[in-house]
């Protein structure tokens, strides 16, 4: 049986989460333009190796953060989102997708 683990509920079995897509920082929809604003929900890295990722546990509906090897599908690590933004902030989240939603949004 897959599990994993959830920080705020602990291991739990797959079935019990559900994956809510590549981390991105969302822009301010006031503040962004249109083209930033498509670029945020509608282009994705999508590549194979370690990416960070939105899981949600079904039952306590609490969202966190993933750090998975999609190559292997395992997880490296998860951790609350507030804990995430501190490591991004640092500087201390290797396979962060932070960065490259920004430079995406920013491309020309």
């Amino acid at each position: 049986m897959k599990q994993l683990k959830c920080p705020l509920n602990g291991l739990r079995n797959i079935t019990e989460f559900t994956y809510g897509g590549e981390f991105h920082v969302q822009p301010d929809p006031v503040e962004c333009t249109k083209e930033e604003w498509v670029e945020y929900i509608f282009f994705h890295d999508n590549h194979a190796g370690e990416v960070v990722e939105w899981w949600c546990h079904s039952a306590s509906s609490y969202w966190f953060v993933a750090r998975r090897n999609t190559i292997t599908d395992t997880v490296i690590e998860t951790m609350s989102v507030a804990d995430h933004m501190a490591d991004s902030t640092a500087g201390h989240a290797p396979g962060n997708n932070t960065l490259k939603a920004q430079q995406v949004i920013n491309r020309d």
